[in-house]
């Protein structure tokens, strides 16, 4: 796989991005990656301030790369299974990219510099299990800028509640609507008044939710295209520009209440809105538009190797783009409505298929390791466990398929 660490000439737009109090992080990070020093140079020469994984990034990099090659060769000479094989070289992933992070992380003394996780999406409709493992993970890999990626179902929302009241750090995903947001918004209220109540310092809680921008417009947009009017031309990639600025509509008004001005006097921190799914697809380069369109303080953008390339070669940003245009955005989707096209449909279905998506992608992930096992099974043994290999998966881990 060919890294694409920017030149220190081209990175200028992101130190705009930083300064307009937007965090830019890396989506997609592997092994690869880290042992290459890319996500070194991308944190030294342009300025990205998190990470975090993508399954998908990772069955890629198992398949094309060998940076994973010596934990599996140790791992396969253990009999380890496919799923402690997958857990073991998530924690090393995770340690790896974390200490990459330490500087920045210690220099914005714990609102930046951090790297968010997978879990098993085959456990995101069970509360207990996904805490069981966010537990097992953030044990395992004893950092304290590791995040947990929890899925915002039914049941995501009391394991993001019950992780926050632990103490664990949760980047909370799959989220499309303004009533799922505030759902999001109050667990991590809740979790934080336990972990209060527990004696938890806050200030060491971190925590984002995200919109996958990319995902809304596809599917609005292709919607459009079935109508193929000039009124539906217009309203083209406008559908998660409306999104963000109503979640973010909400993000203000939750820190103006008064639960949250007893929360922070005791030290707890925002949780910042994330935009993912930022690479403009079918195109011949990645895009801006998502860099440019969604600026606002106190969120995060994940991009691509080569989104975050473009965004640092091109990108011109135009000030705030989100902050009191809730308006406007409701006029879109208003516009969307008299089309017949109804946005809370459009949301129910996305939030339906997401944990199958994900499912389907940790599945492939999860094929990609039982690959590279039997590849190097056939190689010399491995004396031992790698340093940081970590043992196989705790409770809540599922048997192999």
């Amino acid at each position: 796989m060919k890294e694409s660490p920017l030149a220190p000439a081209n990175h200028r737009h992101l130190r705009q991005l930083v300064a307009e109090g937007v965090s830019p992080w890396l989506d997609g990070v592997h092994r690869g990656l880290l042992v290459s020093g890319a996500l070194r140079r991308l944190v030294e020469e342009t300025g990205v301030r998190g990470a975090t994984s993508d399954p998908l990034a990772l069955a890629d990099a198992l398949a094309h790369g060998t940076a994973y090659r010596e934990q599996l060769l140790s791992l396969a000479h253990h009999q380890v299974s496919v799923d402690g094989a997958l857990w073991a070289a998530s924690v090393r992933d995770l340690r790896l990219a974390c200490e990459e992070l330490g500087a920045v992380f210690e220099s914005t003394h714990g609102y930046d510099g951090l790297v968010s996780m997978d879990l098993d999406p085959r456990l995101a409709h069970d509360a207990a299990a996904t805490v069981a493992e966010a537990t097992e993970l953030s044990r395992a890999v004893g950092r304290r800028n590791a995040l947990v990626k929890i899925p915002a179902t039914a049941a995501g929302l009391a394991a993001i509640r019950d992780c926050v009241g632990r103490g664990i750090g949760v980047h909370a995903t799959e989220i499309y609507s303004v009533s799922r947001y505030t759902q999001v918004v109050a667990a991590y209220f809740d979790g934080l008044e336990i972990a209060l109540a527990a004696d938890h310092r806050l200030a060491a809680i971190a925590s984002v939710a995200s919109l996958p921008v990319g995902r809304v417009d596809a599917e609005v947009d292709g919607l459009l295209g079935e109508l193929g009017s000039e009124d539906a031309r217009a309203l083209l990639g406008q559908a998660s520009l409306a999104a963000a600025r109503l979640l973010y509509r909400v993000y203000e008004e939750h820190l103006g209440g008064e639960r949250w001005r007893t929360l922070r006097a005791a030290g707890a921190r925002p949780q910042r809105l994330m935009w993912t799914d930022t690479t403009r697809a079918g195109r011949a380069r990645p895009g801006t538009g998502y860099v440019e369109s969604l600026v606002s303080w106190g969120t995060v953008n994940a991009m691509t190797p080569p989104t975050l390339e473009d965004a640092a070669r091109h990108s011109t940003l135009r000030g705030d783009t989100l902050m009191g245009q809730h308006e406007a955005a409701r006029s879109v989707l208003d516009r969307l409505g008299r089309l017949g096209i109804s946005y809370e449909a459009v949301v129910r279905r996305l939030e339906a298929e997401s944990v199958p998506r994900l499912t389907d992608s940790w599945l492939l992930l999860r094929r990609s390791v039982a690959e590279q096992l039997r590849m190097v099974s056939v190689s010399v043994p491995a004396p031992q466990l790698c340093p940081g290999s970590a043992a196989p998966p705790g409770p809540a881990a599922l048997p192999d398929r």
